[in-house]
């Protein structure tokens, strides 16, 4: 019945874009918009700022930098996630390899499309993102609500819906799979 894959406990290297209001379209620009495929986005992933006009990569971009690279843990600013609804954007962060964002807040339909895609969304104030921001790799603990540091453990809020989802690994069709047999039910019984 998984569909997904479970996060329950996960470590991971970080990556640091301490940008407020990136929206969805700096995620994933509209141009890439061409297909209905969760996967083959990674690559376009925050596009104008990754890459130089002429295709090479943009030194001066953070994430393109070498502390960061290959980092499945974002730090972020604020509001992050705003802008349209594309769930491209969820897709496009996963393919490029973030599994955890830890942001000062998140737009409510970005959060929405990050707990349905199996990417674990944190939110923190400044001050606890810029302590973990010092660290190359992190420990979440996501059934006791935690990120870990050698030194410190932060406690985090998420909504015990979606947390039982990303634990168990399981999105909507999984759920309704569940109820299964009284779907049969009612089904034999309306005919």
């Amino acid at each position: 019945m998984l569909k997904i894959e479970p996060i329950t406990q996960f470590e991971g290297k970080v990556g640091v874009l301490f940008n407020d209001n990136i929206d969805t379209d700096q995620i994933i620009p509209k141009v890439h918009l061409k297909g209905v495929s969760k996967t083959g986005l990674g690559p376009f992933a925050f596009d104008e700022w990754r890459y130089l006009e002429d295709g090479s990569e943009n030194p001066d971009f953070e994430l393109n930098q070498p502390q960061y690279r290959g980092a499945s843990i974002l730090i972020t600013g604020d509001n992050f996630g705003c802008g349209s609804s594309r769930e491209h954007a969820a897709w496009a962060l996963k393919d490029y390899g973030i599994q955890i964002i830890i942001a000062g807040s998140f737009s409510d339909i970005f959060y929405m499309n990050c707990t349905k895609n199996a990417i674990l969304p944190i939110a923190l104030d400044r001050k606890e993102r810029e302590y973990l921001s010092e660290f190359k790799e992190l420990k979440i603990d996501l059934p006791n609500q935690k990120v870990i540091t050698p030194d410190k453990e932060i406690h985090f809020d998420i909504d015990s819906t979606w947390k039982n989802k990303l634990v168990q690994g399981l999105d909507d069709i999984a759920v309704t799979l569940q109820y299964d047999d009284e779907i049969k039910k009612y089904e034999e019984s309306y005919q």
